[in-house]
């Protein structure tokens, strides 16, 4: 796909590629649907370029104490692994002002974060000029 150019944005994270197939979300916005992507910082800029009248979420734990928690708690990471993890999550954090909206997803309350990108999304919709999102 890569080769192809079938991937809207694509990335190299922590020793594992990860693309966004372009097609699909073509598609689904030529239908009128809301679209959701899961990107990190880096392909948020990416596709800030491409698609800059995109909504831009940035959806972050309560503190880096509790990200640490989280990250050890699933048992997937070594510790050096968890200690890069969290500096690429300080790092992303400061570029927050590229994301138009932040919804922090506090521990056990994840229905709310869910409510809360609700209410962007009808917020998005209610807008007296709304964005024209669309893919080339």
């Amino acid at each position: 796909m890569l080769e192809n150019g079938e991937l809207l944005e694509w990335a190299n994270v922590y020793g594992n590629w990860y693309g966004v197939p372009k097609e699909a979300v073509k598609q689904a916005l030529d239908r009128g649907e809301d679209t959701i992507v899961k990107i990190d910082v880096q392909g948020a800029t990416t596709i800030k370029k491409i698609v800059p009248e995109a909504v831009f979420i940035f959806l972050m734990p309560p503190s880096m104490e509790e990200l640490a928690m989280r990250l050890r708690q699933r048992y997937t990471e070594s510790p050096s692994d968890i200690t890069l993890r969290l500096k690429k999550a300080e790092e992303e954090k400061r570029q927050l002002t590229i994301f138009d909206y932040v919804v922090v997803n506090k521990w056990g309350r994840i229905g709310r974060a869910v409510s809360e990108i609700e209410a962007i999304i009808t917020a998005e919709k209610c807008r007296v000029t709304p964005r024209e999102i669309g893919l080339a």
